[in-house]
């Protein structure tokens, strides 16, 4: 095995029994890097002077006894979470020459566990997309098959992690942005409950839906991901003041008594059959490992998530671009004969098709005469949808789904209608909508236009688990037990 296709926990391990360095491990991910970045295209930003200098550190502290399972790891991070001295550009012209002047959270938290940081991961832009297309800079392309989009928006996360980019990444979800990039890249991604992680200085897209959370090989660094970045912040309005659980007393292998739902309406109209067939060999096998499994489990109002999320996050996000004016921070057009023509001008130019498409979306939802009608109506079935998952999590303690209705689509296949790109998110938008934590963990191969699932044309599928707010032990547990049991984790592109 290459040291670049180790996961957290071996190469932690080999880093404390000192027979590796952070600087050769950081070494081989920097050459993995410069092999398949060009046809890959998963970094808008590569910090090579920065991860070796952070590696050096973390050689020091790893010899002092000053280590922790993620001293030392490669790692990218989403081109929307700060980096002090770092560009981080939201993939977008208009934040293209950003330095931000401080950390955010998590990655405040990373450093103090010896993160090493690759660089900053490519991303539809400002957090609007499912391909990674919207990306202002160039697409992100997906490691299994170089033709076909990672997902998004967290793309670039998902695609460096695949293709040993980077040890880790971590990503946001608004609407299953870490959940779908990872079930299309073959990885696991998880997005934590609403207020589990701290949202300082994270670049606001939908900021009541807006969620850090990791990209890992496996579900152990998942967990040993989760240890270091959760926790609370009083920073953050919305940071849940909670303990944070030791998430790795979770991975127990097997799932006796553990109830297992699975929703009927997430099998949604035209669904590939080898995501159908993937995702119901998933169950089966859960129900080998000791899970009781309830197949009539109903979520009455999932067919209007969608509608609902595409009234409440571009009305979200319209507030919060708002800010992106020419005048504070950002790109700037001076050539107007006013205050209002250069503002017009900057955003015009500033701002890509999508953004500009979720503004108008977001301004006539909250205009006059069409508030109630639409936003107000959209926070009602918002109500709606948490309490029927309230409702199953009486039931069950995990909701079992699909990620994505599909695998991997063809670049530019969906770029030109957009109802068809926001469908990619149908099964993932309900969990952000209830504030609930889910996981994607890769449960099968499905053929590529009609290729074998077991040769060069397959295409990863990924396996969506729920829980109730604050209940990730529950997912990590039933993740883990699945995983442990197969071996699609174990599979790695071929670039």
């Amino acid at each position: 095995m290459e040291l670049y296709d180790l996961t957290i926990h071996e190469a932690a391990n080999r880093l404390a029994r000192r027979e590796l360095s952070s600087r050769e491990l950081t070494q081989a991910v920097l050459d993995r890097v410069r092999q398949v970045e060009e046809g890959v295209r998963a970094y808008v930003t590569v910090t090579e002077d920065l991860a070796l200098k952070q590696a050096e550190e973390a050689d020091k502290r790893i010899a002092a006894g000053d280590v922790s399972p993620l001293t030392g790891i490669p790692a990218a991070i989403k081109d929307l979470i700060c980096t002090k001295g770092v560009p981080t550009t939201c993939g977008s012209r208009m934040l293209e020459n950003f330095l931000p002047p401080y950390q955010a959270h998590v990655t405040e938290r990373l450093l103090d566990a010896g993160l090493v940081m690759i660089g900053k991961a490519n991303m539809d832009e400002f957090a609007m997309g499912s391909s990674t297309e919207n990306s202002a800079f160039y697409p992100t392309r997906n490691p299994w098959d170089l033709e076909r989009v990672p997902g998004g928006s967290s793309g670039g996360s998902a695609a460096t992690v695949a293709a040993s980019e980077s040890i880790y990444a971590l990503g946001s979800d608004t609407g299953g942005s870490i959940r779908q990039p990872a079930a299309l890249c073959g990885v696991v991604g998880f997005k934590p409950t609403y207020g589990r992680i701290s949202r300082f200085g994270l670049v606001a897209f939908a900021s009541s839906l807006d969620q850090i959370g990791p990209l890992t090989k496996d579900v152990t660094d998942c967990a040993l991901v989760m240890n270091v970045i959760a926790g609370h912040d009083k920073r953050d309005a919305t940071s849940a003041p909670l303990d944070v659980p030791d998430y790795t007393q979770s991975l127990i292998p097997d799932l006796k008594g553990v109830r297992i739902g699975v929703p009927q309406e997430y099998f949604v109209e035209g669904m590939d059959d080898d995501v159908r067939a993937s995702i119901e060999a998933a169950v089966n096998k859960m129900q080998e490992l000791g899970a009781e499994v309830d197949w009539e489990v109903s979520l009455p109002s999932t067919g209007y998530a969608l509608a609902c999320y595409y009234i409440i996050a571009p009305s979200e996000a319209m507030a919060n671009l708002a800010r992106y004016d020419g005048v504070k921070y950002g790109y700037s057009d001076m050539r107007g004969d006013s205050m209002w023509q250069n503002m017009e001008l900057t955003r015009q130019h500033g701002f890509g098709d999508e953004v500009k498409r979720r503004i108008m979306l977001g301004t006539y939802a909250l205009s006059a005469g069409y508030y109630d009608a639409y936003y107000l109506k959209a926070q009602k079935v918002r109500t709606l949808i948490r309490r029927e998952f309230d409702a199953a999590f009486q039931r069950c303690d995990v909701l079992v789904t699909a990620v994505s209705p599909t695998p991997a689509f063809k670049l530019g296949e969906k770029t030109a209608d957009p109802l068809q790109m926001y469908l990619s998110d149908v099964c993932t938008i309900p969990v952000n909508i209830a504030g609930i934590p889910a996981i994607s963990v890769p449960c099968g191969f499905a053929p590529a236009g009609g290729g074998s699932a077991s040769g060069g044309d397959a295409l990863p599928v990924g396996l969506q688990i729920m829980a109730k707010p604050f209940d990730e032990p529950a997912i990590l547990r039933v993740a883990y037990a699945y995983e442990q049991a197969t071996e699609w984790h174990k599979a790695r592109p071929k670039l």
